[in-house]
């Protein structure tokens, strides 16, 4: 054999053994891909839709599923404090295929995987509800209901909105006393409404011997996130869903005169110093240093900046991302404009006393003119035509959902 015949005969060996060392690579990526799916599917859950409040579901018994559970997934992945709950879930254990290591170092929630919800509009249990008084806001309720299932039947068509379980639910008030869920909508009468929640849950007495710092720091409502994921799903599926919105552009501004044109100890040096530091061409050293007399358009340049030098706030937060409407259907949707009647008439259908009424009184700045569509038009003169179009699409989702008139920019 010559020297060539040598050489293709090692050039043949050597490629051969790069192809079977490419297969094997393959193999070995192929073989832990699907001990990866099995594994997920080992602790994927299915079915997890919610029925009208109070309906058991037979199907879902004889599987062994929570009533209510439906053509859901929802991955997840637990630690240890879920072991021992996993056979109320169809027997199938949360934890396994994960190391001692990493079940001690996850947190119960931080594994959920994403849930997708579809629009269901459930029927309005009302036959606690005493008199003919309430007719014509029935009447509205139901319009606002049926609105919201449709536009969230196209959104979703449109694209499936999926996130974590137990963020979608974190603004959730819950009172278990009369089954009662709340989603927390800062300025549309969210204080007020904690106060009635306190009431019911026999916190208090009356809405009217609650301090403003006892119902924003006082901690004394939970939320549903801090429930185990039986609670969640069972609240879910039998408690009286409710939220409050408000348009979105008065809600902005609402939160505007609130944080930045009265003394706050917090939004002065949090948001109010970046805000003027980023904003403001010569700020003087006082403004720097204080963050106090942040200006309007100031303020929006923060609020539409992709770069914000600092976070969002619950307080201009879009009601979409704050509550999720069309992952949790909710069963009644009350507005700030016609907040009274509204509340008095949800009051009346989860059978809260006789005697308890939601309250009219403002909750802060008293003697401040309402924020109202003339208040908001003012202050949309200080900005740009651009900007003022700029940040009705930054709310667009809002105003569509709860069929809000959009503003004339």
């Amino acid at each position: 054999m010559n020297l060539r015949q040598v050489f293709v005969s090692l050039l043949m060996f050597g490629v051969a053994g790069l192809l079977l060392f490419m297969y094997l690579q393959a193999w070995t990526e192929e073989q832990n891909t699907v001990s990866g799916e099995k594994l997920q599917q080992q602790i994927t859950m299915q079915d997890f839709m919610l029925p009208p409040p109070g309906m058991q579901r037979k199907a879902a018994q004889s599987r062994h599923i929570p009533p209510g559970l439906g053509r859901q997934e929802v991955a997840i992945m637990g630690n240890r404090q879920w072991e021992g709950k996993a056979n109320s879930f169809g027997g199938v254990s949360l934890v396994s295929g994960l190391s001692d290591q990493q079940k001690i170092s996850k947190s119960p929630f931080s594994q959920f995987k994403e849930v997708y919800f579809p629009p269901v509009l459930h029927p309005l249990n009302k036959t606690l509800v005493m008199g003919d008084q309430w007719k014509d806001v029935d009447r509205t309720q139901e319009k606002r209901r049926s609105f919201l299932y449709e536009f969230c039947k196209k959104y979703n068509s449109m694209k499936k909105l999926r996130t974590h379980l137990v963020h979608i639910v974190s603004r959730i008030y819950v009172e278990d006393r009369h089954k009662v869920l709340y989603c927390e909508v800062p300025k549309a009468g969210c204080s007020n409404w904690k106060r009635v929640l306190m009431v019911l849950n026999g916190l208090a007495t009356s809405v009217h011997n609650i301090s403003h710092d006892d119902v924003h720091y006082g901690k004394h409502l939970r939320k549903l996130d801090s429930y185990d994921l039986q609670g969640i799903y069972t609240r879910l599926n039998t408690y009286t869903k409710t939220i409050f919105v408000r348009d979105p552009l008065e809600r902005l501004v609402s939160a505007f005169r609130d944080k930045f044109e009265h003394p706050n100890s917090y939004y002065h040096p949090v948001f109010g110093k970046a805000i003027i530091k980023k904003y403001r061409h010569n700020a003087n050293e006082e403004a720097l240093e204080t963050g106090s007399g942040v200006k309007f358009k100031e303020f929006i340049q923060y609020l539409l900046d992709s770069h914000r030098p600092v976070g969002m706030d619950i307080h201009w937060e879009q009601v979409s991302r704050l509550c999720y409407p069309c992952l949790i259907n909710y069963d009644f949707i009350g507005k700030f404009e016609t907040l009274e009647e509204d509340a008095n008439y949800f009051l009346q259908l989860v059978g809260a006393p006789a005697e308890l009424k939601f309250p009219r009184f403002k909750d802060r700045h008293s003697s401040d003119e309402r924020t109202s569509a003339e208040v908001v038009r003012q202050y949309l003169k200080e900005l740009s035509k651009e900007e003022r179009q700029l940040t009705y699409d930054f709310y667009y989702l809002d105003y569509l959902m709860f069929n809000y008139t959009s503003p004339i920019v």
